[in-house]
């Protein structure tokens, strides 16, 4: 396993592999004898990295969430796990109630939804101290200052490490991390792959676009600020990659990605990999390091991820992908 820091201040930065795994749907579509498996394994393979929400997986089980975090907790105490790992969740996006969505009527942002979401958090991973807390979406309702006042407080008092941030705009990001005097968001999880998702689509929460996928913008702000990770989800695109009765959609539906595939399939056959494993290798060792945050349903979904660990591209393969579409 390679690894990489996370964060700038001693007190809260942390070292973490630099694949991270996704437990989204466990406790809810993945039942809990897999997923203790999965999670056993990926621990075994020198993975330190695990992501959750209190939100997950609320569209499956119709509830509000926290199936997830209430997995990780009983798999965390039943192998005496402590701090050795970093568990990552978020808030933000939690329905208010049962059978609602995240769209029209979620927790957000304010000072009193971030403490008592926080509180929930730690209760169902049984940990005294959230490792690393992100903002899910943005809440354009409540002060950028009241949100960011509010992730400080909890820093400043010991229940929370790291501040992230996922599906904000950049700018807002950036107007968050310029408050004076308060801990800033230092880790940035957003949809990003090897094919370029289209970000000019209307998102879910506002027409201007979609708030949550890597773009030049985004790439350039990283780039400019090494103090700053950027976490990818969906980098494997769930399943989009390999499985022919899984389409891509509309965000995909462009000439580039024609032109990435040919590519990709190419640097597949020479090296042996699978198309998969070009595509995590190829986020992990680029220009921009990237952390890719990938979900499995089995253990052989994950060994198949820990495998890319071992891929070298070589410059010229790189210079190929990089440059396609």
């Amino acid at each position: 396993m390679q690894y990489r820091t996370i964060g700038t201040d001693p007190r809260t930065r942390r070292e973490v592999s630099v694949l991270s795994l996704g437990a989204m749907l466990m406790g809810t579509l993945t039942d809990e004898a897999t997923s203790f498996a999965v999670l056993d394994r990926y621990a075994e393979a020198g993975g330190t990295f695990i992501d959750t929400s209190n939100n997950y997986a609320y569209w499956i089980d119709g509830s509000r969430g926290g199936a997830s975090e209430e997995l990780l907790g009983r798999w965390r105490r039943s192998r005496g796990i402590t701090d050795q790992l970093v568990i990552a969740t978020k808030l933000g996006a939690r329905p208010k109630a049962a059978g609602t969505g995240y769209v029209e009527n979620r927790e957000g942002l304010s000072a009193q939804a971030i403490r008592a979401e926080a509180e929930g958090s730690r209760r169902r991973l049984g940990v005294e101290k959230l490792d690393l807390l992100y903002a899910h979406v943005e809440d354009p309702t409540v002060p950028l200052a009241e949100t960011v006042e509010g992730f400080g407080a909890l820093v400043n008092e010991g229940t929370v490490g790291l501040l992230g941030v996922s599906n904000h705009w950049s700018w807002r990001v950036e107007r968050a991390r310029n408050l004076a005097g308060l801990p800033g968001y230092e880790v940035l999880q957003y949809s990003h792959s090897y094919f370029r998702r289209r970000a000019d689509l209307p998102g879910g929460l506002t027409a201007d676009g979609d708030q949550g996928v890597v773009n030049g913008d985004l790439l350039s702000y990283v780039r400019e600020d090494p103090a700053l990770t950027l976490v990818a989800y969906s980098p494997l695109l769930g399943g989009g990659y390999t499985r022919p009765d899984k389409p891509l959609g509309a965000a995909f539906d462009h000439a580039g990605t024609r032109a990435r595939k040919a590519v990709l399939d190419q640097v597949a056959a020479e090296t042996g990999a699978t198309v998969n494993q070009v595509v995590l290798a190829w986020l992990i060792g680029g220009e921009i390091p990237v952390i890719p945050l990938v979900g499995a349903s089995s253990v052989a979904q994950l060994d198949e991820s820990l495998a890319a660990l071992d891929l070298e591209l070589s410059a010229e393969q790189r210079g190929r992908l990089d440059s396609a579409g």
